[in-house]
């Protein structure tokens, strides 16, 4: 994601998370992303932020994601019919990685969502909110949809655990995509060990009104920094996590992203709930054929950046894949993009990113760029 500068003309009609007002006293430059203003950087930098989030903690405000609350008769059923997932051996209290698709196999969001006692708790796109709670009402006409009245923050990095743990220690004891309700300033937040920088870390969904007091007591630890979108978007990009509305959309395949881990076992080729779900004639075709295009790894040969959009070209100049997200990664020092790109590729052809009309050497990348480091 290349996002636009802070300022200009519209930003006072843009909706404010719960951390508005913190966010302008710690001095954030602010960006219009999915309908919000949003912090996109503050006193010291992207590369500052981005280098502190991996030493250290960075505290992200996400709020502008679309949490629901799903709950009713029949709802796991009523889920599986909807997306593809199965509920058989999902324990309680674990997250997980899904998709929402259309007929034609186009992945219309990516979720994440959460197995509690009597609900499922799903967080969605920004800019997907509503058409997402549309398609949901739709497909499970029996269950209830609520929004959830919170803010979200994300506490990601290595000193993450121990910064949270000053606050609640049993946050200490939950592993990656696990999640437990926790007191914390005194307000029942629903917290997951998940995130998306790469970095071990929280998400924490947090009553809108105890968001600030949350945020900074966070924000007391000295190894805890305000982080904008984006780095946000630099460290899931050297992860290799892709970014719905520019990676993928509602054109792209799941298996063109490169996603078909997200289907359930069960619901694959000879699994026990074999199809069932939307797009899933699309989906197993591919995974049984291939696609003509499918998600890569490039590294820039040079000290150029390639922006989402660049064309990948071979040797002779043909048009060979596109580039999806670009940056010069911090941690790496040079460019790095998501593409996607010919399947019929070989893995040794040499190929070319165009930026203003010049070509730049690039070379494939096993993905991510850069190690995670999650807590398993």
């Amino acid at each position: 994601m290349h996002l636009p500068a802070g300022g200009g003309l519209g930003l006072s009609a843009l909706a404010h998370t719960p951390l508005d007002a913190l966010h302008r006293a710690l001095g954030a430059r602010f960006t219009p992303f999915a309908g919000y203003e949003m912090p996109l950087q503050y006193a010291d930098g992207l590369k500052a932020e981005h280098q502190w989030t991996r030493a250290n903690a960075g505290l992200f405000d996400v709020s502008h994601m679309g949490q629901l609350r799903v709950t009713g008769p029949g709802l796991h059923a009523a889920l599986e019919a909807a997306l593809p997932l199965d509920f058989d051996g999902w324990p309680l209290a674990q997250q997980r990685y899904s998709l929402l698709l259309n007929d034609a196999g186009g992945i219309e969001d990516d979720l994440m969502l959460t197995r509690l006692a009597d609900e499922v708790a799903i967080v969605v796109n920004a800019a997907c909110r509503e058409k997402d709670l549309a398609q949901l009402r739709t497909r499970c006409p029996g269950l209830a949809f609520a929004w959830r009245d919170a803010a979200l923050l994300a506490l990601q990095g290595p000193q993450a655990e121990r910064v949270l743990a000053r606050l609640q220690p049993a946050a200490a004891g939950l592993v990656f995509m696990q999640a437990a309700q926790l007191a914390l300033v005194g307000a029942d937040c629903l917290v997951t060990r998940s995130g998306y920088t790469g970095e071990d870390g929280y998400e924490i969904s947090v009553p809108a009104a105890a968001a600030e007091p949350l945020a900074r007591a966070l924000l007391e630890d000295p190894a805890v920094k305000p982080v904008g979108l984006a780095a946000r978007d630099t460290l899931r990009l050297e992860a290799g996590l892709q970014l719905y509305g520019q990676d993928m959309d509602a054109q792209t395949t799941v298996c063109t992203a490169g996603l078909a881990w997200a289907i359930a076992r069960a619901r694959r080729s000879g699994g026990a709930k074999e199809g069932a779900y939307p797009g899933a004639q699309t989906t197993l075709r591919e995974v049984r054929e291939g696609t003509a295009r499918r998600l890569a790894g490039l590294v820039g040969l040079e000290p150029v950046p390639v922006r989402h959009g660049a064309a990948i070209v071979d040797a002779e100049g043909a048009e060979r894949g596109t580039v999806t997200s670009g940056t010069v990664s911090p941690s790496l020092g040079k460019p790095v993009m998501l593409a996607r790109l010919d399947s019929a590729l070989a893995p040794d052809a040499a190929l070319f990113a165009v930026v203003r009309g010049k070509r730049h050497p690039v070379a494939r990348a096993a993905l991510p760029f850069v190690p995670k480091h999650y807590k398993r």
